[in-house]
C-alpha cells in the first residue's frame, strides 16, 4: 500500500479521495492554484503545493508541475480524480516515466476509449451493442449531412473527444444540420482542441443507464447500474441506483456487456460503461447500446457505494498498489436504493446560468451524505465548475429514499449565491420521476414548472422583516428583552425579493410578540415555548445574513435584500438597451458592430464561462449604438458589452 499519494485535482473530488486515504493511513498531498490557496482540499491534506495561476491551463492542467510536486514531496502515486488530467494519456505516460504510479487505468486503455468513434468500433468487435451511426474519419460537412440522412433524423452530433455535453447537438431536421455541425465543431475545438465529430441515431425515448466496472488489468467485475437520465444540457442532475424498472434479465445482459467491454481493453481500476437505453416500451435486453466509456471515477459514484457497501476509492488505491480485486462478481449484491443530487451555484430561472459568490452560510441535514469541496466563507470561483456539494441519500426502497432526498434538499441551506436547490427539490417530487417514468427529456418537458423562482409567502416575509430589524435572532433563539412604553413601538423596513420591493410595518406588542403588516396581510409573530410561531404555524425557518443580503430558509432558500432607507433608486438605467455579461467570463466572440441593424433574438456575442459557451441575444429589434468589449476580454458579472440605440417607439 502507498504511504503517500498526491491528488491532481481540487474541490469535492480531491476532498473525497483524501477522506478515504486518511482512513487507510495513507498521507496526502494537495496541489492548488492562486484561486484555491485557502480551499478546503488544501486544509484537509497533509501537505500542499502551489502550482500556478487561477486558470486551469496555468495550474491543474500543468502535468509537469504536478509530477514535480509529487516527486518533491515523496508521493508514490498520483490520483487524478475526474476532469482536468484524469483521462489524458500523455500525462499518464509522464507519471509512469517519472517512476510514479498512476492510480487509474493504463495508457493503452485510456487511448482505446478516448475517442468515441474508435471506442465504438472496438466495442463492436467485443460483441457490445452500439448505436447506429457514422464514426469515420471523413469530416467533410456535406458528407456528414449525407450520413445523417442515411441514419435518419433525429440525429446527435457528438464531439469524438467530448464529455459533459460539450460539442453535442441534437438535430431534428436536415435544414438545421449545417448550423448545428458548425456550432458543435466550434465548441469541440475550444473544449478539447479537436473539432472531429461523429453522427449517431437519436433514441426518441432515451434513458441514460451506466454500469460501474472495476478491473485488475485482466479480469473485471461490475457493481451494477446507475440511472442518470435526469439531465439538462446533456449534464446529469440527479442520479440513482439501481435503475427504476430494471429487470434481472436486463441487469445481467448490461452487466455482462460492460464486463466484456472492460476486459477487451485489459482495464485496471474504476470505470464506467455508459449505455443509451430505449425506454419507450419498458427495459428490454435488446434495447440498450454502448455510448462511451469513462476511464475514471464518476461524479455519481457515491450511489453505487451506497447500494453495494463498497468504497470505490479504497478499491482504486488497493488495486493500483498491486493488490487483487477485493471481491468477485458473486460476492457483490444490491441493498436498498440511493439518490445523488448535484447542488450547484447557478440561476435556474435564467437558464441555469453559472453563478459566483461567497458562501455566507452553509448547512446540510445530518442524515444525508454530503461530498463537498467548500465551506461557509468560501468563494465560488468563476474559474472552475460551480459545484457546491453532492447530496446523497440511501433508503430500503426507492420510495423511501426519494422522500429522504426531497426532505434533505428542503433542509439544505446555502446563503451568498443563487443555487439550484429549489429546482432539485421540485424535481424530486415531480410525478413522473416519482413513478420511475424517466428519460433524458423529462426536465425539458417540465422545465416551466421546475424552474420557477421560489417566491416567499407573507409568513416567510414576516420572518425576513423581523430578522432585518434585529427583532428575531438569526439562530431562531429567544429575542432580547423589549421595553414597551405607553404605546406599542412600530418599525418599518423595506426588502427586495425577486425584484419586487416589499414594505413591511412591525408593531412591537411585547417581548417576543409582534404584529406584522405585509401588504394586505397581517400576521402575529410570537416566540413561545422555545419556538417561533407565525399565527398558528410553528416556524422551522432558519435565517442567514451577510451585509444587506438576508436569506430565509423555509422549504426553500428565499433571498432578500434589505433596503437602506437612505438609498435612492437609480432611475437612469438603460433598460433593454444594454446587453450585459450575465456572469463573469471570457468574451469568446462579438458578432455586432456599431450601426448594425439587429432583430430580437439575434446572437450578438458569445461568453465563455465555467467550461460552457453562452450566446448573448438581442433583447429587441434595434440598431447597435456601440460595442463596449473586445474579443478575448475577461469581464465581470454585469459588465456592459453592447449598447443599442434608444428605442424611439
Amino acid at each position: 500500500m502507498f504511504e503517500k499519494i498526491l491528488i491532481a485535482n481540487r474541490g469535492e473530488i480531491a476532498c473525497r479521495v483524501m477522506e478515504t486515504a486518511r482512513l487507510m493511513g495513507v498521507k496526502t498531498v494537495a496541489v492548488y492554484s492562486d484561486a484555491d490557496a485557502t480551499a478546503k482540499h488544501v486544509a484537509l491534506a497533509d501537505q500542499a503545493v502551489h502550482i500556478g495561476g487561477a486558470a486551469p491551463a496555468d495550474s491543474y492542467l500543468k502535468g509537469d508541475v504536478i509530477i514535480q510536486a509529487a516527486l518533491d514531496t515523496g508521493a508514490q502515486g498520483i490520483h487524478p480524480g475526474y476532469g482536468f488530467l484524469s483521462e489524458n494519456p500523455e500525462f499518464v505516460e509522464a507519471v509512469e516515466a517519472a517512476g510514479l504510479t498512476f492510480i487509474g487505468p493504463s495508457v493503452k486503455a485510456i487511448r482505446a476509449m478516448g475517442l468515441k468513434d474508435a471506442a465504438k468500433a472496438l466495442m463492436e468487435d467485443a460483441n457490445v451493442p452500439v448505436v447506429p451511426g457514422y464514426h469515420g474519419d471523413n469530416q467533410d460537412g456535406a458528407f456528414l449531412a449525407e450520413q445523417a440522412e442515411v441514419i435518419g433524423y433525429p440525429v446527435l452530433i457528438k464531439a469524438v473527444a467530448g464529455g459533459g455535453g460539450k460539442g453535442m447537438r441534437l438535430v431534428e431536421k436536415a435544414a438545421d444540420f449545417a448550423d448545428a455541425l458548425a456550432s458543435a465543431q466550434g465548441e469541440a475545438t475550444t473544449a478539447f482542441g479537436n473539432p472531429d465529430v461523429l453522427i449517431e441515431k437519436y433514441v426518441t425515448s432515451p434513458r441514460h443507464i451506466e454500469v460501474q466496472v472495476f478491473g485488475d488489468g485482466e479480469k473485471a467485475v461490475h457493481l451494477f447500474e446507475r440511472d442518470c437520465s435526469l439531465q439538462r444540457r446533456h449534464q446529469k442532475v440527479i442520479e440513482e441506483a439501481p435503475a427504476p424498472g430494471m429487470t434481472e434479465e436486463m441487469r445481467a445482459a448490461m452487466g455482462d456487456a460492460a464486463v466484456r467491454a472492460a476486459e477487451a481493453i485489459n482495464y485496471k481500476g474504476a470505470g464506467t460503461i455508459e449505455f443509451i437505453v430505449d425506454g419507450s416500451d419498458g427495459l428490454r435486453p435488446d434495447g440498450f447500446w454502448f455510448m462511451e466509456m469513462n476511464t475514471r471515477l464518476q461524479v455519481e459514484h457515491p450511489v453505487t457505494e451506497a447500494i453495494t457497501g463498497v468504497d470505490l476509492v479504497e478499491w482504486q488505491l488497493r488495486v493500483a498498489s498491486g493488490e487483487s480485486l477485493p471481491k468477485q462478481q458473486d460476492e457483490l449484491t444490491i441493498t436498498g436504493h440511493s439518490f445523488e443530487a448535484r447542488i450547484y451555484a447557478e440561476d435556474v430561472p435564467k437558464g441555469f446560468l453559472p453563478a459566483t459568490g461567497t458562501l455566507s452560510h452553509l448547512a446540510f441535514p445530518a442524515d444525508a451524505r454530503i461530498d463537498s469541496g467548500v465551506r461557509a466563507g468560501d468563494t465560488i470561483s468563476p474559474w472552475y465548475d460551480p459545484m457546491i456539494a453532492k447530496l446523497v441519500v440511501h433508503g430500503s426502497t426507492r420510495e423511501i429514499a426519494l422522500k429522504q432526498l426531497e426532505r434533505a434538499l428542503r433542509w439544505t441551506d446555502v446563503g451568498g449565491t443563487v443555487t439550484n436547490v429549489s429546482f432539485l427539490a421540485l424535481l424530486a417530487a415531480q410525478p413522473n420521476f416519482v413513478e420511475g417514468d424517466v428519460d433524458t427529456g423529462l426536465i425539458e418537458r417540465h422545465i416551466d414548472a421546475l424552474a420557477v423562482q421560489p417566491s416567499a409567502c407573507t409568513k416567510a416575509r414576516s420572518v425576513a422583516a423581523l430578522t432585518a430589524l434585529g427583532l428575531r435572532p438569526l439562530d431562531g433563539s429567544a429575542p432580547a428583552e423589549t421595553l414597551v412604553l405607553w404605546s406599542p413601538l412600530t418599525h418599518s423596513v423595506s426588502l427586495i425579493h425577486n425584484e419586487e420591493r416589499i414594505d413591511v410595518d412591525v408593531r412591537v406588542n411585547d417581548t417576543g410578540n409582534y404584529s406584522v403588516q405585509v401588504g394586505e396581510a397581517e400576521h402575529t409573530v410570537t416566540h413561545k415555548g422555545g419556538s417561533w410561531w407565525v399565527d398558528t404555524t410553528k416556524v422551522p425557518a432558519r435565517t442567514a445574513q451577510n451585509g444587506d443580503e438576508l436569506t430565509v430558509f423555509w422549504g426553500n432558500g428565499y433571498r432578500f435584500t434589505v433596503v437602506d432607507p437612505l438609498d435612492r433608486e437609480d432611475e437612469g438605467g438603460s433598460g433593454g438597451n444594454v446587453i450585459a455579461a450575465p456572469m463573469p467570463g471570457l468574451v469568446k466572440a462579438i458578432f455586432a458592430e456599431a450601426g448594425q441593424e439587429v432583430s430580437a433574438g439575434d446572437r450578438l456575442a458569445i461568453l465563455e464561462a465555467m467550461k460552457m459557451e453562452h450566446s448573448l441575444l438581442a433583447p429587441r429589434d434595434g440598431v447597435v449604438a456601440d460595442v463596449l468589449a473586445a474579443e478575448g476580454a475577461q469581464v465581470e458579472d454585469g459588465t456592459a458589452l453592447i449598447l443599442l440605440e434608444e428605442d424611439e417607439a
